[in-house]
C-alpha cells in the first residue's frame, strides 16, 4: 500500500475511534453537568456552527495552504477541545470549546479531516479505484467507531464499578480523546508530498472562488442537497440515540456501548457492499435506492413497543444506511478537477455542516415533549432529499463512472 494511504487510514481509524469512545457518554457527560435537553441541543447545533465555519477557513485554501498543514491544525484542534470539557463544566466554556475545537456529538466525522483526506485519496489511486477505496476507508472508520463506542461505554461503566461518580467517569473518556488528538497531529506528519495539490491548467486562467473554478455549478447543487440530508440526519445524532435508549429503555453506558458497537459494525459492512452495485446499477441510483428503505427503517424505531423491536430496526438501518457514503464521496470527487477536490469536499462538507447544525437544537426541544418525533422528522425529510437527489442526477454520466 502507497505510505499516504496508510497513514491516511491510519489517522481515519484513530479518529473514528476517538469520535466513537466519546459519543456513548457525551450526552450524559453534559446531562451531568448541568445541561437540559434543550441547551444540550444548543451546543450540538453551535458545534456544529463552529465546524462549518472553521472547516470552511481550512479546506477551501487547503490545496493552496498545504493540505498536511490543514490536518495538522485540525487534529490540535481537537486535542485543545477535549481538555477544555476535561478542566471545566462551565457551560459558556463548553460552547465555546465546542465552537472553535473539534468536538463529534454524532459519532461521525466532523471538522477539517474528511474533505482534504478525501482530496488525498483522489489523487493517489485511479478513478476506476476511487469507489472501492473509499468504500475500504468508510469501513475502516465505522469499525473504528464501533470499538470506541464499545471501549468507552464498557470503560465508563467499569470506572463507576470502582468507585468513579459517572461525571469522573466521563472525564476519564475525555481525556482519552484528547490524547488521540494529539497522536493524529503526530501521524499526519508523516504525509508526503505526493499527497499535496497538483495545480490544473485550467485554475491558471480561471478566478478561484472558495478554492473552486470551473466546477462551482454542481458543487453549488450537490451542497443544497446534502445540506438537506444532514439537517435530517442530525435530529438522531448517536448522542442523542444513545440518550434517547437511555431514557426510554433505561440502558446503561454498557449496553450503549454494544448497541452503537453492532450499529456501526453493520454500518461499515454496508459501505463495502456498496460498490458492486454501483457498478451494476451507477452511483446516484446505489446512493438513492439504498438510502430510502433505511430511512423508513428510521422512522420505525420509535414506533416499537419494546426495546428488542426497537434494536431490531435500528440494526437493520444501519446495515444499509452507509450505503450512499463511498458513493456519494466518489461522485463528489469524479465531477471536479483534481485541483478543487479539497474545496469542493470541503465545501459540501460545510453545507452539511451548516444544514446538521439547525436540527440538534430543534431535537433537543423535541426530546422533552415527544421521545420519538426526531426519529420520525429524520427519516421523512430524509426520504425528501432522496427523491429530489434522484430528480436532479440520475442522468448524469459520471454517475456511471467508478
Amino acid at each position: 500500500m502507497n505510505r499516504n494511504i496508510f497513514f491516511l487510514f491510519t489517522t481515519r481509524i484513530l479518529r473514528l475511534f476517538g469520535y466513537g469512545f466519546l459519543s456513548v457518554v457525551l450526552a450524559l457527560y453534559l446531562s451531568k453537568s448541568g445541561f437540559t435537553d434543550a441547551l444540550m441541543g444548543i451546543l450540538f447545533s453551535l458545534t456544529l456552527v463552529g465546524d462549518a465555519g472553521i472547516s470552511l477557513l481550512l479546506t477551501t485554501t487547503a490545496d493552496r495552504f498545504g493540505r498536511k498543514k490543514t490536518l495538522i491544525i485540525g487534529a490540535l484542534l481537537m486535542m485543545a477541545a477535549g481538555l477544555v470539557f476535561i478542566l471545566t463544566s462551565n457551560p459558556l466554556l463548553l460552547i465555546l470549546a465546542a465552537i472553535i475545537g473539534v468536538i463529534s456529538p454524532s459519532g461521525n466525522e466532523i471538522g477539517p479531516f474528511l474533505p482534504v483526506e478525501q482530496a488525498m485519496l483522489s489523487q493517489l489511486v485511479s478513478k476506476e479505484r476511487r469507489t472501492g477505496l473509499f468504500a475500504w476507508y468508510n469501513l475502516a472508520g465505522s469499525l473504528a467507531t464501533a470499538l470506541g463506542a464499545l471501549i468507552g461505554g464498557f470503560l465508563a461503566k467499569e470506572l463507576q464499578y470502582q468507585g468513579l461518580s459517572p461525571l469522573d467517569s466521563y472525564r476519564v473518556i475525555l481525556c482519552g480523546y484528547a490524547l488521540i488528538g494529539g497522536l493524529l497531529a503526530l501521524v499526519f506528519t508523516g504525509l508526503t508530498g505526493a499527497s499535496e495539490a497538483v495545480p490544473s491548467s485550467l485554475a491558471a486562467s480561471s478566478p478561484h472562488r472558495f478554492g473552486l473554478h470551473k466546477s462551482r455549478g454542481v458543487v453549488t447543487k450537490l451542497s443544497l442537497l446534502f445540506s438537506l440530508d444532514a439537517f435530517a440526519g442530525c435530529f438522531v445524532l448517536q448522542s442523542f440515540m444513545a440518550y434517547w435508549f437511555h431514557v426510554r429503555f433505561n440502558s446503561d453506558e454498557a449496553m450503549l456501548g454494544s448497541i452503537f458497537f453492532g450499529a456501526n459494525l453493520l454500518a461499515g459492512i454496508s459501505a463495502l457492499l456498496a460498490v458492486p452495485l454501483a457498478k451494476k446499477i451507477g452511483l446516484i441510483r446505489t446512493m438513492v435506492f439504498t438510502h430510502l428503505p433505511s430511512n423508513i427503517l428510521l422512522i420505525l424505531v420509535p414506533l416499537m413497543p419494546n426495546f428488542s423491536l426497537a434494536i431490531t430496526m435500528l440494526l437493520l438501518r444501519f446495515s444499509i444506511s452507509q450505503m450512499d457514503v463511498p458513493t456519494r464521496q466518489a461522485y463528489t470527487m469524479a465531477v471536479v478537477d483534481p485541483d478543487e477536490r479539497s474545496a469542493a469536499a470541503g465545501i459540501t462538507g460545510i453545507a452539511r455542516s451548516v444544514g446538521a447544525s439547525i436540527s440538534p437544537a430543534i431535537a433537543g426541544v423535541l426530546l422533552s415533549l415527544s421521545l420519538g418525533a426526531p426519529f420520525i422528522i429524520a427519516g421523512t425529510l430524509k426520504i425528501v432529499y432522496d427523491f429530489m437527489l434522484f430528480r436532479s442526477f440520475r442522468a448524469s454520466k459520471v454517475a456511471d463512472e467508478l
